[in-house]
């Protein structure tokens, strides 16, 4: 058994759930996103799963909402515990299933339409059962977080060149700091609660996030450049206990899988909302917002795609082979 941090204990104990008792008629669903559907993707996917589930079968389900239940790592391992049987998250999969981490390399997607026929396809299926074959935890379905873009408080960035000595916030993933380092500016991890105050210090110049995530975190009230270069697509994973998930009849099987399919569809329909909208708030406010010609981004792509590869190649060793299994899948999908 895992330890829980006391903000993870704290939302146990405050539904009166014992470390070892789990109803199997109660689904509980946890992530770290707010809970109001119009806005966010998250909040928006866990809605629809709950009202579909009670809708068309005899589960419940609770929904816990905003890291109640603690951050993305440790939903992960309560998921593992079978303490919250399902959860919804993004990087945090890729500690439990390495070869998640294929799906954050930079410039492999040219658009989220690709992304969705490659995860919804045989390379998502694939990529599923071997996660399930590693964690224990089922892929109910793909969601997803965004695209992420650079912002800055120095000047315009068009190519690579621009980025030179720009201090860039990341998460503390290493793939992200290859990925910057590439791109020949400085990585600076900071935690996400650190980010305004990193920003607003000027501890960093710069950070990247999916344009939702900046316009609605305020972030672009303390950055004056958004560059539209989108070098990652960010997947949420809808994801349950599958120890659970057998315990379930077959009609509670098929509700819950087809509920979890429209949540990531709804997932991803409020976060491509959320960015679009978000491109003119910030606009509008502001910022000053440039989309790099198709030659600009094939310089961010040649600059920072091979250092990352290279790195994930040694980092998955003999999974390594999942890096080509992606290539191919996107190469199909175009």
């Amino acid at each position: 058994m895992r330890y829980l941090t006391s903000t993870a204990l704290a939302g146990l104990m405050t539904v009166g759930l014992g470390l070892g008792a789990a109803s199997a008629q109660t689904i509980r669903f946890a992530h770290v996103d707010p809970a109001e559907w119009q806005t966010s993707k998250k909040g928006a996917a866990a809605e629809i799963f709950k009202m579909i589930v009670e809708a068309e079968s005899d589960l419940e389900v609770e929904l816990f909402p905003a890291g109640s239940l603690g951050n993305e790592n440790e939903l992960i391992e309560q998921a593992q515990d079978g303490l919250t049987q399902v959860v919804m998250v993004s990087g945090a999969m890729s500690r439990v299933c390495r070869a998640a981490q294929v799906l954050d390399i930079p410039f492999m997607f040219s658009d989220a339409t690709v992304a969705w026929s490659v995860l919804d396809g045989p390379f998502g299926a694939e990529l599923a059962e071997h996660c399930l074959a590693e964690s224990g935890l089922r892929t109910l379905a793909y969601g997803e977080t965004g695209i992420r873009h650079f912002t800055n408080n120095v000047r315009e960035v068009r190519t690579p060149a621009d980025m030179a000595g720009l201090k860039i916030r990341v998460q503390p993933i290493p793939l992200y700091v290859e990925m910057v380092n590439g791109l020949g500016a400085e990585p600076t991890p900071v935690p996400w609660t650190e980010v305004p105050n990193a920003l607003a210090t000027g501890l960093v110049d710069g950070q990247e996030n999916p344009v939702g995530v900046i316009y609605g975190n305020n972030l672009h009230q303390l950055q004056r450049y958004l560059t539209l270069n989108g070098h990652v697509y960010a997947t949420d994973f809808l994801v349950i206990n599958d120890e659970f998930f057998q315990s379930l009849t077959e009609a509670q099987q098929a509700v819950v899988s087809r509920a979890a399919l429209t949540a990531g569809l709804m997932g991803r329909a409020i976060q491509q909302f959320t960015s679009a909208q978000g491109v003119q708030a910030v606009a509008a406010d502001g910022m000053q917002v440039y989309s790099p010609t198709a030659d600009e981004l094939a310089q961010f792509r040649e600059a920072a795609q091979p250092a990352v590869v290279e790195w994930l190649a040694g980092e998955l060793g003999d999974q390594s082979g999942w890096i080509e299994r992606l290539q191919g899948a996107v190469a199909a999908a175009r």
